[in-house]
Order: C-alpha cells, then sequence, then structure tokens
C-alpha cells in the first residue's frame, strides 16, 4: 500500500525531477510534486511525495527529516488527509471567522 509524505523547508530551486531522485534511493516513488504558486510558478517550499510501499516511505522519512539539503533542513513526514489542519477557507478564515460574516471572504456582495 502506498504512503503519501510532506516535505517541507525545500530550497525553492528544487524541481519534481529533484525531488524524485532525492525520495528514489529508498523505493520505488509513484509521484512527487513541488508545490508552486498559481501565478507565478514559484516554489512554495513545499512537496508531496508518495512512496509506492509504507515501509520504502518510513525509510525514507528516517533518513532525510532534518537532513540539510543545500543549507536547508528538511522536514519529511507522513502527510495527513486534506482537510486536517489548515485554516480553511479561501483567505484564511474558517466558516464563521474574519470579514465578510459567516460566508467568509471580504463582504461587499449586493445589498437588496
Amino acid at each position: 500500500m502506498s504512503k503519501k509524505l510532506y516535505v517541507g523547508n525545500l530550497n525553492f530551486a528544487v524541481t519534481n525531477h529533484d525531488l524524485e531522485g532525492m525520495f528514489s534511493p529508498f523505493g520505488a516513488v509513484q509521484s512527487a510534486n513541488v508545490i508552486t504558486e498559481r501565478d507565478t510558478g514559484q516554489s512554495k517550499g513545499f512537496g508531496f511525495v508518495e512512496m509506492a510501499s509504507a515501509s520504502d516511505a518510513n525509510a525514507a522519512i528516517t533518513a532525510l527529516n532534518g537532513k540539510d539539503m543545500d543549507g536547508r533542513n528538511l522536514t519529511v513526514n507522513e502527510a495527513r488527509p486534506r482537510g486536517e489542519g489548515g485554516t480553511g477557507g479561501a483567505f484564511g478564515g474558517g466558516a464563521n471567522r474574519g470579514p465578510g460574516g459567516p460566508r467568509g471572504g471580504f463582504g461587499g456582495g449586493r445589498r437588496y
């Protein structure tokens, strides 16, 4: 069974190919994706790697978590399912937080 890993504190020059190469010594890599800004394509400094087996993923975590890569100490751990942690909402406001009332956002819609 495959296991998805979070990889944080990446150098901004790291590519998907680089990320795959970092993890391939520990087993089969099913996917490696550096997360980028939608508008600029600039790396956000983190990504996700899906390893073919849990044992390969655990070996990669043990070997790479805290390891210095290009002057940055990597953070490697099991990825949390989407929706866990984080703040939610398009602008970081939860369901009843932030400007614009309970629907979030910045208000300003039509008024009748």
